[in-house]
């Protein structure tokens, strides 16, 4: 699950402590999304995962989707999902009736692995990232 917050190093503590959260990878900027990303969770690979998104703390970077959904005063931003064949996720999920907003991009998150944005009939917005290529 995605959760927007205004900066990652003061929320983090916050999520540590709470929480019990660790930092399992990150913070990377993503200069195409215009975020800095980290993720968090307990270590173990059954439980969720938490990504914290905010804002790179630059000028450019208030034309940002996530600076406009800060300003709302929201938190949680999105769910994501892993898919095998990303380009065949978004064709399936537009032929039902979900808005593309980003079609697949490189993300630094994911080791340059795509990602997709697109909204549910219901207004949510849902992350696709393409599965690692297996060996």
């Amino acid at each position: 699950m995605g959760v927007a917050v205004a900066d990652i190093d003061r929320a983090l503590p916050h999520y540590r402590s709470i929480l019990g959260l660790k930092l399992l990878h990150g913070p990377y900027d993503d200069p195409i999304q215009r975020v800095r990303v980290c993720f968090l969770g307990t270590g173990d690979p059954a439980d969720a995962v938490i990504e914290l998104i905010a804002p790179i703390p630059t000028e450019a970077s208030e034309s940002a989707p996530i600076h406009l959904y800060l300003k709302k005063e929201l938190g949680a931003y999105h769910v994501c999902y892993e898919t095998p064949d990303i380009e065949r996720s978004v064709a399936d999920m537009r032929a039902k009736g979900c808005l593309v907003v980003s079609a697949p991009v490189p993300a630094v998150a994911f080791d340059g692995r795509r990602i997709a944005w697109l909204y549910l009939p219901t207004r949510q917005l849902i992350e696709l990232v393409e599965r690692p290529v297996q060996d």
